[in-house]
């Protein structure tokens, strides 16, 4: 079961990747969602694999954990996968908005604004997860703020 929970945690080996293993977990994941139906689907629909992610990534984050004998490993990565779906939420199926939700979940990630940064402290894999889904959700609040007011 260790095995499985690991696979999970580094996004099935993108966690082992050694340089910016993050980054090429978020890219994978928008371009996951673009290339299938998800970027079409309903918002539960998005919604709902970004709840699986989150509840199977905390035991496989905390799992993470315990292997590599620290908080927040480097390769494990499920977390970034969990933040990247939150920033991709109801926007429309365009190249720009992809782009833009990568690059600015990438931004609020990497700086950690308030109460991302204070997130980071939950235990047993929470902070892990938690840190990314907020800053995730900063980045869509951002997309659907510019959405609304400057490109409407």
């Amino acid at each position: 079961m260790k095995k499985i929970w690991l696979a999970l945690a580094t996004f099935f080996g993108i966690g082992y990747l050694p340089v910016a293993p993050g980054t090429y977990a978020s890219a994978l994941t928008a371009l996951i969602v673009y290339f299938t139906p998800l970027s079409s689907a309903p918002f539960l629909a998005l919604a709902g694999v970004t709840a699986v992610v989150y509840v199977l990534g905390i035991p496989a984050a905390r799992e993470s954990e315990v292997r590599y004998g620290k908080k927040d490993p480097r390769p494990c990565v499920i977390d970034e996968v969990a933040g990247q779906l939150v920033s991709l939420w109801f926007l429309p199926r365009h190249p720009g908005y992809f782009i833009a939700a990568f690059f600015l979940f990438r931004f609020f990630d990497i700086f950690k604004p308030f109460p991302v940064n204070r997130s980071e402290a939950l235990p047993h894999g929470f902070g892990i997860m938690t840190d990314d889904v907020l800053a995730g959700a900063y980045a869509m609040a951002v997309l659907l703020l510019a959405r609304r007011f400057i490109f409407s």
